[in-house]
């Protein structure tokens, strides 16, 4: 089970790091991924980081202002977004998939076998 937390209201400029508290004790054999959607649009990649951390993929769109991370002893993985835009709204989505590789990621949401709720960031201009 993955539990999204950290959204909220920010004003453009601002910054929010989300979290994505995972159960369960194999949660360091998961690649995980954020990916976002607004109403009428389809699910959208944001990043990706593999198993071992050391291999990270962003959308161009987030590339230099997001950042993906996870600390495998909380069960946790975070988004840390700074400089934010209004087009960055959206409902946020953390997901992960097994992985025995340690270095696969992946930007398709077909791919992965878990699923937060969601977590909705509103950035006013």
């Amino acid at each position: 089970q993955l539990v999204e937390s950290g959204g909220g209201l920010v004003q453009a400029g601002g910054s929010l790091r989300l979290s994505c508290a995972a159960s369960g004790r194999s949660f360091s054999r998961y690649a995980m991924g954020w990916f976002r959607q607004t109403p009428g649009k389809e699910r959208e990649f944001v990043a990706a980081l593999s198993v071992s951390g050391g291999s990270t993929d962003y959308a161009d769109s987030v590339k230099g202002r997001f950042t993906i991370s996870r600390d495998n002893a909380k069960n946790t993985v975070y988004l840390q977004m700074n400089s934010l835009k209004p087009e960055d709204t959206a409902v946020y989505y953390c997901a992960g998939l097994r992985d025995y590789s340690g270095s696969y990621y992946t930007r398709a949401p077909a791919a992965y076998d878990y699923w937060g709720q969601g977590t909705q960031v509103t950035v006013s201009s």
